[in-house]
């Protein structure tokens, strides 16, 4: 029987670059999921008798709203629900199974790489029928409806799906298919990938650890590098998924991934040293004695991505988000082919990747992935670089080294000024924006501001606009700073500092970032008056 039950909007409800995020108290208060999935079911495109996938990263509260998502699927129309086992999907899974099995979209529980627990982050995201995440006309019409929903429907009787256990069985007219989470991306990524290439390397000694932080890619790196490559059992670390992520924060940077960072510069260190976040769409890469900045990552894959076999022909382009460092644009000037340049946010590569303009995107925060899927793919990453490590047969610091000698050295880094009290932070923004007029030829220490400007983009292909995408000071020398509020945290605002001085071929390549980037780091708090505004007087998190 399918019932109607009255609600009342929440205030709020306003997708960020990845879906609603929210602590897990303000989620579970009565009608807060349920009123935010049924806008999404109230303004979502698709057929009659469509398919949805439901899936998440395992965290807190995830079998909570994936039991009251299928019954509420079942009310509004869904013919079929296909479910992850045990509530189990990462991201690029999730929307492989939407493509693969044309789904008409999904919903993603997840708050990505945020701490999970009963007193912390939890996540929906609605993902489109390309596997995608919604992009903006789709989350501002969601955020619309939820500000005037009066009710939402569920499906009521009959026995609750046992998510445990593979095997399809009905709630109300709606089939639900219990499936194995990991089968069908791990195929895809031996399509992609040169399995035997990596095994007879793994053979040979070629080591790795990769570091699961208790999250969603667990079981995946278990089935893929365990198990399929050859790897011995014990590669994969924290590989059990667990809803508090074994109490740590699932975000694979130098602090919270600091075991497997000391592990790689120590001289017990594997040849590659790995990790991907709560939803399995980030990657932290690593070599003996050396960290590969995400920027610097999109960049030597794209340069060495014709050593797989899906990307053997070449790629059609690359594409980037504004605040990752240029170095990627060096290697689409140098393969002659199309290097495109969009705001933060993986929504707006999809529209790209469905044109067929471009092969390989990628984010500075450790977000790589291709057009394989519509989302950012750590593993997929990680896999890339033990494809290329296999066949060129020369270390990370080699592959980096020589990267460096060829296209020049972009050093890179950001900084995070967390939970800054909104309206300091918007107060910060506000006074940024108005100076950008003066800015140019103004000098901060040894730099002159050449350039000033909000970042917008017009999208090439549907030719939708998006503005207020963060503020870039261009220096005379090429150097460069982004200043950005981020909207993937739950609580006040985290301000983003992208700091970046390129190096030619023939400059100074061997340098410490800290040293490089110094005059940045000083020029930044002189340009916005971070610590005036924000009363930090470091940031949070350096990565």
């Amino acid at each position: 029987m399918i019932r109607t039950i009255a609600t009342i909007p929440f205030s709020g409800q306003k997708p960020g670059t990845s879906g609603l995020r929210k602590k897990v108290r303000v989620f579970a208060q009565p009608h807060y999921a349920e009123n935010f999935i049924q806008s999404v079911f109230d303004v979502a495109d698709r057929p009659i008798a469509s398919t949805l996938v439901i899936g998440g990263d395992g965290r807190f509260h995830n079998r909570t709203v994936i039991a009251r998502a299928i019954r509420m699927a079942a009310a509004n129309g869904y013919a079929r629900v296909l479910v992850g086992q045990g509530g189990i999907l990462s991201t690029p899974a999730a929307s492989h199974v939407i493509r693969k099995y044309g789904a008409s979209g999904g919903l993603i529980l997840s708050a990505s790489h945020n701490p999970g627990g009963p007193e912390e982050d939890f996540g929906i995201k609605y993902n489109i029928a390309n596997g995608g995440p919604a992009p903006e006309a789709v989350t501002d019409a969601i955020y619309a409806r939820t500000q005037t929903i009066d009710r939402w429907l569920m499906v009521e009787g009959g026995a609750e799906v046992d998510i445990d256990r593979i095997g399809t069985s009905e709630i109300g007219e709606m089939a639900v298919e219990v499936i194995d989470p990991v089968v069908d991306y791990a195929d895809l990524m031996e399509v992609l990938f040169d399995f035997g290439a990596i095994r007879a390397a793994a053979k040979r000694g070629l080591s790795v650890a990769f570091d699961a932080m208790h999250a969603v890619t667990g079981p995946y790196a278990h089935e893929i590098l365990e198990r399929r490559l050859g790897f011995p059992a014990g590669t994969v670390l924290n590989g059990t998924p667990r809803e508090d992520f074994g109490g740590h924060h699932p975000d694979p940077n130098l602090v919270h991934a600091r075991v497997l960072y000391d592990l790689m510069m120590s001289p017990e260190a594997p040849a590659l040293g790995a990790a991907s976040d709560g939803d399995g769409d980030r990657n932290l890469i690593m070599g003996r004695g050396v960290f590969v900045t995400p920027s610097d990552s999109l960049a030597i894959l794209a340069a060495n991505a014709n050593l797989a076999p899906a990307y053997a022909g070449g790629l059609k382009g690359i594409a980037r988000s504004m605040p990752t460092s240029t170095a990627a644009d060096k290697v689409a000037d140098a393969l002659g082919i199309p290097l495109w340049e969009t705001p933060t946010g993986w929504k707006f590569f999809g529209t790209l990747l469905d044109a067929g303009k471009v092969t390989i995107c990628g984010e500075e925060s450790a977000g790589t992935g291709s057009d394989h899927v519509r989302e950012k793919d750590g593993l997929w990453a990680v896999l890339l670089w033990l494809n290329i490590l296999a066949v060129s047969r020369k270390p990370v610091s080699q592959i980096a080294n020589e990267h460096w000698a060829r296209f020049g050295r972009n050093y890179y880094a950001r900084h995070d000024y967390e939970a800054i009290e909104s309206g300091r932070a918007n107060a910060l923004m506000a006074a940024l924006e108005a100076s950008l007029a003066i800015l140019p030829g103004r000098a901060f220490g040894p730099l002159t501001v050449a350039m000033a400007d909000q970042f917008a983009y017009t999208d090439p292909v549907d030719g939708s606009a998006s503005y207020n995408q963060g503020v870039r000071v261009m220096f005379a020398c090429g150097s460069r700073i982004v200043f950005r509020l981020s909207g993937t945290g739950t609580e006040g605002a985290t301000l983003r500092v992208y700091l970046e001085r390129y190096e030619g071929p023939d400059g100074r390549l061997a340098e410490e970032t800290p040293t490089m980037l110094a005059d940045l780091v000083a020029a930044a708090d002189a340009i916005a008056g971070i610590v005036a505004h924000s009363g930090r007087t470091a940031p949070d998190v350096v990565t």
